[in-house]
């Protein structure tokens, strides 16, 4: 994921425990160990959201939060237990090549 252009950050994070199990920042602003604790909390939610919206046959695959300058993407591994959060910039990688990024490498955390 070094070589994505636009990473600003990245990290492997345990959803149980909110702790970022590895990460990398390329940009001063942002702290993924902080962030990881953070985006567990948006996992969480959705994830009672779904069970009080009784959909019990869907899955949480990614989560999108666009900002002004920074795509900030959650992608979950295929037992919910670990997501990947990576931080891109838009002007320099498009929102599909980020999201393919995410699905090629998923399965190297599980």
């Amino acid at each position: 994921m070094s070589d994505l252009p636009g990473l600003l950050a990245v990290a492997v994070v345990d959803i149980n425990s909110g702790v970022a199990l590895a990460s990398r920042s390329n940009s001063p602003g942002i702290n993924p160990e902080t962030a990881a604790a953070y985006n567990t909390e948006v996992v969480k939610q959705k994830q009672k959201a779904l069970v009080a919206l009784q959909i019990t046959d869907e899955k949480i695959q990614d989560i999108l939060i666009t900002l002004s300058s920074q795509f900030h993407l959650l992608k979950l591994n295929a037992d919910g237990t670990k997501f990947i959060y990576l931080v891109v910039s838009p002007l320099e990688v498009s929102l599909a090549i980020a999201r393919e990024v995410l699905r090629a490498n998923i399965d190297q955390i599980n």
